[in-house]
């Protein structure tokens, strides 16, 4: 059977990205970003899995606004980078895991969970950067296979923390069930607090991340509590990104390790993180 083996939250700043493709993380401005990440990405080229389940928020790139599912997952053999404007990034194109796709496709609606199917899908700087985050050197090919996993959170009304944790719940389970012998990695991806228009342009809520940062890994009941006014209020209009993170918890056991975290304000005008935790299984 399939097991999950860790579960990675992270920003995906598209100058993250950026800063990989062009060179600059040495950079006086980028360095303490990256050198936040060394540790994590040590610990996870040591323990590789053979597929990346990526829950993630395109941004009007592949998905247009006159659609926009709640919850999608893609099942292609692969996914193209998306040019979101100025050329693709100098990333290889991500290799799907189909079978699996479409077996948590019909567990999660047999779960009551009204699925999106992407039988074709570019993949934007959402699920781009968190792989540039895990693997900042892929060379021609990625190292493991993804599947795709999309959340709205940008047109209202978002699905509610507490569905995204249950969401991860049920993608757990489904994950688990899977009868082939696969190591899984599950990343939430987004955040931390950010606001990029409006009147809070620019808001950074430093004790929200941080709190967050902490009740992630031990009280993920209590981050699934709050209301989407809570998210917007307190992170942003874009720190609502957040609740992709309970995904990510959801799907990890009970019982997990903290391998490493690292916060860092500003990377382009939002707060950045990274918080790895190994699953060590139900007790």
């Amino acid at each position: 059977m399939a097991e999950i083996i860790w579960g990675l939250a992270t920003s995906h700043v598209p100058s993250i990205g950026a800063a990989m493709d062009h060179r600059k993380t040495a950079d006086p401005y980028w360095k303490p970003l990256f050198d936040g990440y060394e540790p994590a990405r040590a610990w996870m080229a040591a323990h590789r899995p053979d597929v990346a389940v990526i829950v993630y928020n395109d941004h009007a790139n592949a998905v247009g606004m006159d659609l926009v599912p709640t919850f999608g997952i893609g099942t292609a053999e692969f996914y193209e980078v998306a040019d979101e404007g100025w050329g693709r990034r100098p990333v290889p194109r991500v290799t799907g895991a189909p079978e699996l796709s479409a077996y948590l496709v019909g567990e999660l609606v047999d779960d009551e969970f009204d699925i999106a199917t992407f039988h074709r899908l570019d993949v934007d700087h959402g699920l781009t950067v968190p792989l540039s985050v895990y693997c900042p050197d892929p060379g021609a090919a990625w190292p493991c296979a993804v599947v795709p996993i999309l959340v709205n959170v940008i047109q209202y009304p978002q699905p509610t923390a507490a569905r995204c944790h249950a969401l991860g719940k049920a993608l757990g389970r489904a994950i688990r069930s899977f009868p082939q012998d696969l190591k899984v990695a599950v990343f939430g991806t987004g955040g931390m607090s950010h606001q990029l228009a409006g009147a809070r342009a620019g808001l950074i809520n430093p004790e929200f991340d941080r709190m967050f940062l902490q009740a992630i890994e031990s009280e993920p009941e209590k981050l699934a509590a709050l209301t989407r006014e809570d998210y917007i209020r307190e992170a942003g209009t874009e720190g609502i990104e957040l609740i992709m993170w309970l995904v990510m918890r959801g799907a990890l056991s009970d019982r997990v390790a903290r391998v490493h975290d690292t916060y860092h304000v500003p990377a382009s005008n939002t707060a950045a993180a990274l918080a790895l935790f190994e699953d060590l299984g139900e007790s």
